[in-house]
Order: structure tokens, then sequence, then C-alpha cells
């Protein structure tokens, strides 16, 4: 009996299904996202391209549920507890300004209200021990407060409690008795790591998606299990790692990027293949622009994020997201044309879809400047409307005195501008030469957008991987079981004893071990990387060093000064410097099959018509071509359109197209000789 490995990856227009057979051949699929119940989607698109779900072998799926619930601020009604006297440092927060001269500047609002945070009496010290022991008494009015207004999750975080739990988990140990169907978040277990705002933010956070998460979770595993599939659902964490549905329901805040971080990883597997070490990955569905970082095969990695203005300390891959898609919505506001972050999504969708959408959005306009055919979408499966569409556009082109070409330019011109301003944020505005990296464009919309964001940078080489609109759901296949872990061990290096340090990490990988075991992880399978997070003394923050086997503590402190100096521009080697906390990354090695798969193309012609294209204001006749029909190693000029099941691929004039021997397509500035 075949078996298969499924990965699927839910967005906010279509669910993307991959399916890899034991021979390494891959399958991709798309369905239309059910956002009344995400698992239904799942459901129809396993059932497109495997049939019998009881044949799936392993099963992972990234999900953005938990962070749509934050955005959309429909999470659990949350409670924070924190330590007697310390209660308003969730609320008060740090008191900056994000955006210094912005005069109706507002504070991001919070998910708890003051009114719903309470104490305890209790303390510890710094270093854990206990000051006052907790006052159990003080539990009992905030318990029926929780009963008499319907509170489903309560965070706790106490002072300190990262250094000695003892208190945190007595406290849930009592709150869990007479609240059994809450849902109880610890600090110490959501992060276990310095700053009193930071741990309390991202402790109420865990708190606030737990129940929306466990909810889908709960469902979607019981509906596989009553189509046949009975293997462990697995879940694609925020920090690049999969993980089981058990442990994600006891931790639903790495799963906040869940979706995303697929990318990053397929990006990372692409390094590996194809020798390009450095990658600018940008993702562009219908709802959303991602954009992440691969420097050297390795996914840019931060131990704290921000999101809405909200601090959360976990470790996750670095990904920027800005609300620009192909549904993005054009609209006109104060005579001027606008263009997103609302999105039409899958239902009622852009306009072409023929679904009741009545605005004009960035996929009508690709489909109005001939970028898109009307048979362009999953090979003809999904028809567009181009009449509707001009109707569409003559319409809002009106209201604002252009004519409807003009307005098709303006919203391509308005959408790719947003996007490349978020590119220049992550390289530019870090430090880094965009022009230095090889732009990698997947999604649904990505490669449609691809050669007109690098030129806005002036990047020369784009690589558009095989499957590029299913790219993140096969990046969650190339991943592996990773559990992060993080212990405070305050002090300046100077003073460091390094026996003291490993005898940490030695603990750290202890824990590490004990949670891949729990997830069947095989002894042989296990690897453990270790990091120091490190600052000179008197700053706030720190840089996570890597630490190689057998590095001194002249090693670490030579790695910092060169990763300082990277990032800065400059270095103190002659300053003391301080040591924060310990890290250390525990993965389970899956076997990955088909990497070494070789791309064979499809029987016939590739061209297959020729479409008018308008190009920077000019009409090109265009060759359409199937991407499945493209011969390795050939090169090809532009303009070209590349029609596949999951995207299409524009090139504008002036570029060389090449397909390499795994399939993916190699666009590079200047034509070939």
């Amino acid at each position: 009996m075949a078996k298969f490995k499924v990965s699927a990856d839910i967005g906010g227009t279509f669910t993307d299904i991959v399916v890899e057979d034991d021979a390494g051949e891959v399958r991709i699929g798309k369905v239309p996202t059910t956002k009344e119940n995400p698992a239904l989607g799942v459901l129809q698109g396993i059932g497109q391209l495997v049939g019998d779900p009881s044949e799936i072998d392993f099963f992972v799926h990234g999900t953005t549920v938990g962070l749509n619930a934050f955005l959309e601020r429909r999470g659990a009604k949350t409670m924070l507890i924190m330590t007697g006297g310390i209660s308003d440092t969730y609320t008060i927060a740090r008191g900056h300004r994000e955006e210094l001269y912005k005069l109706h500047y507002r504070k991001p609002e919070q998910l708890v209200p003051r009114r719903n945070v309470h104490e305890v009496r209790e303390r510890l010290a710094w270093d854990g021990s206990v000051i006052t022991e907790l006052a159990e008494e003080d539990l009992a009015p905030i318990i029926e407060k929780a009963k008499a207004e319907g509170f489903q999750a309560i965070a706790v975080c106490l002072l300190h409690a990262y250094t000695n739990p003892a208190h945190e988990l007595r406290a849930r140990e009592i709150l869990k008795a007479a609240l059994p169907d809450v849902s109880v978040s610890l600090s110490h277990q959501v992060a276990p790591e310095w700053r009193e705002v930071e741990r309390a933010s991202s402790t109420v956070m865990d708190a606030y998606v737990a129940p929306v998460v466990e909810l889908y979770l709960n469902t979607l595993k019981a509906e596989l299990a009553k189509s046949g599939m009975e293997k462990t659902v697995h879940v694609m964490g925020s920090s690049g790692g999969v993980m089981t549905d058990r442990l994600a329901k006891e931790r639903p805040i790495a799963t906040l990027m869940s979706g995303p971080v697929g990318g990053s990883i397929g990006g990372c597997e692409l390094a590996r293949r194809t020798g390009l070490q450095n990658l600018l990955c940008v993702d562009m569905g219908g709802t959303s622009f991602d954009l992440s970082l691969v420097i050297d095969g390795q996914p840019e990695m931060t131990s704290e994020t921000v999101l809405e203005g909200l601090p959360l300390l976990m470790s996750i891959v670095s990904i920027d997201t800005v609300g620009a898609g192909g549904g993005s919505i054009a609209w006109v506001e104060a005579g001027g044309l606008r263009v997103g972050p609302q999105s039409a999504g899958s239902f009622s969708g852009p306009v072409s879809y023929s679904r009741g959408g009545t605005e004009p959005t960035v996929t009508d306009a690709n489909l109005f400047l001939g970028r898109l055919g009307d048979d362009s979408l999953l090979d003809g499966k999904m028809k567009l409307d181009s009449e509707a569409t001009r109707k569409a556009m003559e319409r809002l082109g009106s209201e604002i005195g252009l004519s409807d070409r003009e307005l098709a330019e303006g919203i391509l011109a308005i959408s790719n501008a947003k996007m490349a301003d978020a590119m220049r944020t992550i390289t530019v505005g870090q430090g880094i030469d965009p022009r230095e990296f090889t732009l990698v464009a997947f999604g649904g919309a990505g490669p449609m957008h691809a050669v007109e964001l690098a030129r806005e940078l002036d990047m020369t080489q784009i690589l558009i991987p095989r499957f590029p609109g299913t790219f993140s759901a096969w990046g969650m296949l190339q991943s592996d079981i990773r559990h992060d872990l993080v212990a405070s061990h305050i002090g300046v290096m100077s003073a460091v004893d390094e026996k003291e340090l490993g005898a940490s990490f030695a603990d750290l990988e202890k824990q590490g071990r004990e949670r891949l075991r729990e997830e069947n992880v095989a002894e042989g399978a296990m690897a453990f990387a270790r990091a120091v997070d490190l600052r000179y003394e008197g700053q706030e923050y720190s840089i996570a060093v890597p630490l190689e086997d057998g590095d001194t503590l002249a090693d670490m402190l030579d790695r910092f000064h060169a990763l300082y100096e990277r990032r800065y521009g400059h270095s103190q080697p002659e300053s003391e410097t301080e040591i924060i906390s310990l890290r250390l990354a525990a993965t389970g090695q899956f076997e990955h099959g088909g990497k070494e798969a070789s791309f064979t193309p499809e029987d016939g012609e590739p061209q297959v018509g020729t479409r008018d294209v308008i190009f920077d204001g000019e009409t090109h006749s265009t060759p359409i071509l199937k991407r499945a029909r493209l011969v390795p190693g050939k090169p090809m000029a532009s303009p070209a359109i590349i029609e596949e099941e999951s995207a299409t691929t524009v090139v504008p004039p002036g570029y060389t197209i090449t397909i390499d021997t795994c399939g993916n397509m190699l666009v590079a500035a200047g034509e070939s000789a």
C-alpha cells in the first residue's frame, strides 16, 4: 500500500495541499479556505489528492487560526494574575512611542483591560529564593470572579517565576481544581526569561488564543480520524520546526506564525539544493505579503517580536508581513487611489472570480493588463471573468478621472511600491545590501510581481521555485521536530564559570531530550544547537551568539564582537560583556524524501499561444508558456508569461529565463547571448 506525506497550509484565501509519495513524487492542490471550519477545506484537499486518508503516513499543517483570532480580536475572555505590587506593569508597559512624531498616536490596545488584572501576595528574589510564600487565599475571589463573569482563560505571571516555578505551578493547581474548563497559561512555561512586561504580554497572548487553537486542533483531529487517518497530527511552529498537536495545544503561542514559516524553511532547502546561500523570500498570497531572509543557508531567527504593538518573547523565524495580496481591494479616499489592506478573500473574492465581488483588486488589475488570462488559474479549472473586471475598472476609474488602463497600472504600481518598501525595511533598513541576495518569490501571486519587485531594489536574480503557489506547504515537509528552550544566566563574562555554564546547558539538553522522547523521536535522530545571548555591559538588548562544539569563552566573545560589528557597523572588544540567557534548539530529524529529485519536462510544445500584455504603458505580444514543458538548461528571452497549476510567472522585457535540473526557474536581468 502506498504511503503519503501530506502538508496543508491554511491561508486567508486558499488552503494549499502538497502530497509526496514513497518515490518522492509531488502532487499539489488548492481549495478555497473554509473560514467557518478550516478543517473542512483540509479534508476536501486531501480527498482530491489522496483519496483514502488512511494511506497518509505523516501529516503536518500550518495554520493562522491563532494569529487570526488575535488580529480580529475574537480570542478568549482572559484574566491576568500577577505578583502583588507590580500588577500595573502589564498595563503601563514600556511607555515609549514607536512613531515619535505621529500627532494622533494611540497606545496599542492590550488584550486584558486593567480591571481584569489581579494580584496575589507572593515574592521571589531574582535568584528564585522565596521571600514571601504564595497566599493561596488570594485566589478565592479571583476564582469567584472568573465563574461569575465567564472567563475562558487565565494567564499567570509571577515575579521571577522563570528561576523558580513553584508558586505558578501551585496557582495553576488551585485554579484548575476550581475551574476545570478554563485554560491556564504560566509565564515560566511560555516565556522563561527576564523582562516582566514582555513576559506578561507573551503569557496573555498564549492564554488569549489557547481555547481557539485547542478547539480547532481537536476538531481537525476528530474530522481526520472520522475519515480514516489515525496518524499523529503535526503543526508547524513559529521557530521553523514541527510539533505534535498535543504540544501545540499546551503552547499555542508557538503556532502564531505557523503558516508563513513554511516558506522560510523551504527557502533553506532551496539554498541547499541550488548553492544560493543568501535569499530574500517573499510570499504573496491573496491576503498578505510575507518576507523573510535566509542568510548563509539558515533562516534569520529572533527571540522576540512585536505583533500590532504588543511585545512577545518567543523563538521565531523573523518574518515581516504587510497587508498586500492578490485580493487587496482598490478604493478611493479623498480623491486618491488606495490599495489594501482590506482583502476580498476567496468569498466574495476579486471581481473576476464571479463570486459576488464588486470592488477591483490586484488580481483584477493583472487580468485587465493581460498578465493573467481567463484560463490562467489552476490550469483552467477556475475561470476568470475579464468582462466583469473591465466594467469594475471603468466604474472605479471614472470616480477619480482615470481610464481603466491607467487605473489597472496604478493599482499594480501602488501595490508593488508597498511591497518594495517592506523589502527595503528588512534589508537596507538593517544594513543589508539586497543586491547581494537572490529574490525567491512564491505564493499564488508572488511570481506575477517578482521581477518588478526585484527591479525596485536593483536585484538582478530571481528564483521561482517549483510549485510556487504551494511552496510554503512544501517547505513544511522539509521541516524537523523542533523545541526551543531558554534559561536565564545573568552575569558578566569575566566572572562566568565554564563548568557552571556547561551544567546549565546539560540541564537544557536533558529537558530537550525529554520533549523529543514525548514525540517518539529516536535517540539517533536527536540534535542540539546551543546559543548564548550576549550584550555589552549597560545595554538593554542582546545578540544571540551560536556556539560550536568545543567553544571556549574567548571563542564566544570573538563571535559576539564579529556579529555585533556585522549588525551595527562597529564593536567594542575592550568593553565588559554580559551574558543574559542560554538557548538550546532540540530537533528531531525526519527522513525527507525526494531531496535530489530531478525535473523531467512533460511532452509537448512549451508555447501554447500569445496574448497582448501591457508592460510599462506599452502593449507587447507575449508568448504564453506552460512551465511543465520547459526544458532544463535552455535559456529563453522575455517578455513571457509562464503558467502552471499553482501560479503564473510574469517576466517583462529584458530578462533571461532558465529552468534548472530541479525544475526551479531562474530569471536574470539582461538578455542571453
